[in-house]
């Protein structure tokens, strides 16, 4: 399959696009959570849980990755399940630790409101050669270490 003829489209403008993506899913995100009852930052902890699947994160994992203290865990893990989310269960290895498992009922709704979204990006996607999307996956890849390693030189200038 050979993907559509692009416009030519400098630097500048293809960042100008990215702030703009990046601003526009963040109000998709405010939105989405709003519906779901949660905040932002407890919906992106909760998609962890979801992305780990069967092998469940800790509390300090889930710190590590939404860069966030583990007394902010420990409150985000609180609510998300009092509002039956999420569920803790013992570490098989250390019965001092916990780890987070999304409850399936939470897990279909979330997965339900993000459904057609979704399909609407794979038809996006279908517009695209198999190189293009390597080419996609690369950059997204690159880009997301890139983002994870600038704020943790932003953390360590505090």
């Amino acid at each position: 399959m050979q993907g559509k003829p692009r416009p030519p489209a400098p630097p500048a403008q293809t960042l100008s696009a990215m702030d703009h993506l990046i601003a526009t899913s963040m109000i998709g995100q405010q939105e989405v959570a709003q519906r779901l009852g949660l905040t932002v930052t407890d919906l992106t902890c909760f998609a962890y849980v979801l992305e780990a699947g069967d092998d469940l994160l800790t509390a300090g994992d889930l710190s590590a990755r939404a860069n966030v203290t583990t007394g902010a865990v420990t409150g985000i893990l609180n609510r998300l399940e009092r509002a039956g989310y999420v569920t803790r269960r013992p570490d098989p290895e250390d019965r001092r630790r916990v780890r987070v498992a999304a409850t399936a009922c939470a897990a279909e709704q979330v997965q339900s409101l993000y459904a057609p979204y979704y399909a609407r990006l794979a038809e996006i996607f279908a517009d695209y050669s198999p190189d293009e999307i390597a080419v996609l996956h690369d950059w997204f890849t690159r880009t997301g270490a890139l983002t994870k390693q600038y704020v943790a030189e932003l953390r360590e200038q505090r």
